[in-house]
């Protein structure tokens, strides 16, 4: 028996089989990208998702045998926002989770919507990954592609729906408590939302969870025997922290991928509202949870744009030159603006202390250490309200950094505990799950597979220097706040 997990991600599409004891027997991948056409915007298109899977199955299963999948799980990134007309085509490039266009849309909803009232329902506040202002923006920018509104899909759901032949339609549970569409208090979609703005209730799906059996493959378009059967899925984060062996309360996970999340286990529906919160793929549990819009993806940034000659482990190995604290530089990673913990679409990436005696590794150097400030300040938001974090563990592409990993560990002041990628990951999470839903082992037994590969100790000279300059971070962007809207241009 086989259990396969497909994860949609920011930059690929990657498929990953396990065995009845849950090792990787094959993996396969295929890009994509993710397009910024306007300062702000996060765009794909999911066409390139299902090419992408069907390339990544033709890759994985050249010498597996199909017909030994037990069951499928897709994941991918959450709320993506897939608008479908009644024939089932896709009206546009989908509105990725950290796009922040739509600032306008998030003030008209907070005078027109209370957002006690929405944070009572949906553990949301209003900002910038909500689905509700991103269709307002569509209905007053985009209103010939408004009118053909036929169904709402996330990334996950809908490539789900094209194994099954074009069926099941529902949502998965994360997207719907994402969304700020659906109430977790009275378990209804809030057609209040939609109504304000000119939609109905039937553009919507019933809800699933990660755990249910929604509906089988169909058709031949991929090498995946007819009826296996297919799950609800996963959103990505989620798939994430079950790969990192996050069961219990206490441990949190920082994820170095083209976002950044930190992931938090709770045994309760207690949201904060500078974070978010999602139920866990184990029933019964929820993870309290950040997303930083960029981590990964600004060092990508940095390194086409400024180094492109040059390998990571060259960039930093140039950065270890450079004293912690980037001789007096810091920056802010808002480049496409943030979401957790300050929900703000108008911050901007910004850099402070340049002087002629600052170099490239200096900038890149500073970014790598902003992004661990932005993890921080998910720390101290936790911390504030009672949370203690024993252990944290570092995954995903970020991680791989020795540098990285020691920047973290010396800002946080503690510990980091490394999953390698390839015994972790949305992917191989997703693929457990759909272990567990064909009966392959049960949910404690990640624990046997998240192991960490080592540790990293905090520098404590490195962490002085640090815990001086964070506070400079976040006063940077408390004074910085105010004029960030002022930048912006409107374009014709």
């Amino acid at each position: 028996m086989r259990a396969l997990g497909i994860d949609v991600g920011t930059t690929a599409v990657k498929a990953l089989l396990l065995d009845e004891k849950a090792r990787v027997v094959a993996e396969a991948s295929h890009p994509h990208d993710l397009k910024s056409p306007h300062p702000g915007w996060a765009e794909e298109d999911p066409g390139d998702w299902w090419r992408g899977v069907k390339a990544a199955l033709g890759k994985l299963f050249e010498k597996e045998d199909p017909g030994e999948v037990a069951a499928v799980a897709v994941s991918g990134m959450v709320p993506a926002l897939v608008l479908l007309d009644e024939a089932g085509n896709v009206l546009r490039p989908s509105i990725q989770q950290n796009d922040a266009r739509h600032a306008e849309e998030i003030r008209w909803f907070k005078e027109h919507f209370p957002e006690e009232v929405l944070f009572a329902h949906t553990g949301a506040t209003w900002n910038a990954q909500v689905i509700p202002p991103k269709l307002l923006w569509i209905k007053r920018h985009e209103p010939e592609v408004f009118e053909k509104i036929h169904r709402l899909s996330g990334s996950y759901e809908y490539v789900t729906w094209l194994l099954g032949g074009r069926g099941p339609e529902y949502l998965e549970a994360n997207w719907a408590l994402e969304s700020a569409l659906w109430s977790e208090r009275e378990k209804r979609w809030l057609s209040e939302i939609l109504e304000l703005i000119g939609l109905d209730e039937q553009v919507l799906r019933p809800v699933r969870f990660p755990q249910e059996v929604v509906g089988e493959v169909k058709g031949t378009e991929v090498p995946l025997a007819p009826g296996t059967p297919l799950t609800a899925g996963s959103a990505d984060h989620i798939a994430a922290a079950l790969a990192a062996g996050l069961l219990e309360e206490g441990e949190a996970v920082l994820k170095f991928g083209g976002a950044g999340d930190f992931l938090y286990v709770a045994p309760e529906f207690a949201p904060l509202p500078e974070l978010f919160i999602d139920y866990h793929d184990v029933p019964g549990r929820y993870v309290i949870n950040g997303c930083m819009a960029t981590s990964g993806s600004l060092i990508k940034w940095f390194r086409q744009n400024f180094a492109p000659e040059s390998s990571y482990a060259e960039l930093d190995q140039a950065a270890e030159e450079v004293p912690a604290g980037s001789q007096g530089v810091v920056a802010l990673p808002y480049f496409l603006g943030e979401k957790t913990p300050i929900h703000d679409p108008h911050a901007r990436g910004t850099i402070l202390g340049l002087t002629l005696a600052h170099g490239p590794a200096h900038l890149y150097r500073a970014l790598l250490e902003a992004v661990a400030y932005a993890f921080r300040h998910h720390v101290d938001v936790l911390k504030a309200k009672g949370h203690e974090i024993r252990r944290f563990y570092v995954m995903d592409g970020g991680a791989k950094s020795p540098l990285w990993r020691k920047i973290t560990a010396s800002v946080l002041g503690e510990p980091v505990y490394y999953l390698e990628t390839g015994a972790a990951g949305s992917a191989y999470g997703t693929a457990f799950l759909a272990g567990v839903v064909a009966g392959m082992w049960d949910y404690t037994q990640i624990k046997e597979v998240a192991t960490p590969a080592g540790v990293t100790e905090p520098d404590p000279g490195w962490n002085e220097v640090y815990d001086q300059l964070y506070s400079v971070y976040r006063e940077t962007y408390e004074r910085l706040k105010d004029l960030y809207p002022r930048l912006e241009v409107k374009h014709a």
